[in-house]
């Protein structure tokens, strides 16, 4: 069943209200990671709390009881669901206080959290691949925090939406960063590109995941930058995270990818990707 938790409490669904001055809705004040449970185990759930970890020192959140303790009331969660494969959705803000865009004092941050079924990708979305669109990246300069404030990726989301695509690619100077939600690949010859770590993208647990299968598997992967053009030429994409795990993009912007189907690159790193989950 459907978990909800916030503050120390698990809460019937649809029993949680959050108030008025609580500076995640106000402000987005917070941080935010989304972990993928397969047979009851959370894949890389260590390095999901990493990151949150280091998202919310960036933000200058301290977590009173330490991420182990955040680590507890995970498990706890899907222990209380009596689901093996599921979502959890947990975010950390800086509290409830009266609006001031300063920091307030002696406020503790709130944690609350989600656990729902994971629904699994239709399968023709993994068989024929996803369209995708460019779009200009408009988000703010720290990409590599996982924060609440994701209007400009939802206005992003919403545009591929209605033009019938999977996802937006996002790109700034004629440079490819990612998608809305999620990193992406190109594969030219026998090699996986994707944008290399800094500020203006997430470092995705399942990008991280793509790149150990890629050496487990022997696969030549190079982490560089790659223009809007090469992304177009490219002869395999894909994109990955924690819901769309390893999908591949036979469009983009109404023009197919090579031939139009998935290539075996793809194919393969998915097959070692999905390896994985089952092992974990």
């Amino acid at each position: 069943m459907t978990i909800e938790y916030i503050n120390g409490k698990f809460l019937t669904p649809g029993e949680a209200a959050v108030p008025v001055e609580e500076r995640g809705h106000q402000f987005g004040d917070g941080v935010y990671e989304v972990i993928r449970f397969y047979g009851g185990t959370g894949f890389m759930l260590k390095e999901h709390l990493d990151r949150l970890e280091r998202s919310a020192e960036e933000i200058k959140i301290q977590l009173k009881d330490g991420i182990g303790a955040i680590q507890k009331i995970i498990e706890e969660g899907v222990e209380r669901s009596g689901m093996k494969d599921c979502y959890v959705y947990l975010q950390v803000t800086r509290g409830a206080a009266p609006r001031n865009h300063l920091f307030p004092l002696d406020t503790e941050p709130s944690i609350a959290m989600t656990v729902k079924p994971a629904v699994p990708l239709p399968q023709e979305k993994v068989n024929e691949g996803v369209s995708v669109i460019t779009h200009p990246d408009e988000r703010w300069a720290n990409c590599y925090i996982k924060s609440l404030n994701l209007l400009p990726n939802i206005l992003a989301k919403q545009t591929a939406y209605e033009q019938g695509c999977y996802e937006a690619v996002l790109h700034k100077d004629g440079r490819v960063t990612e998608a809305s939600s999620s990193n992406i690949f190109i594969v030219k010859g026998d090699t996986v590109i994707t944008t290399p770590l800094s500020r203006e993208i997430l470092p995705g647990i399942t990008r991280m995941a793509v790149k150990d299968v890629c050496d487990i598997g022997a696969i030549r992967l190079e982490e560089r930058h790659f223009t809007v053009d090469e992304l177009k030429q490219a002869d395999e994409v894909f994109v990955t995270s924690t819901t769309s795990e390893v999908l591949p993009v036979t469009k983009i912007d109404e023009k197919p990818v090579k031939g139009g189907s998935p290539g075996n690159l793809t194919k393969l790193i998915r097959e070692l990707f999905c390896a994985r989950t089952a092992e974990s």
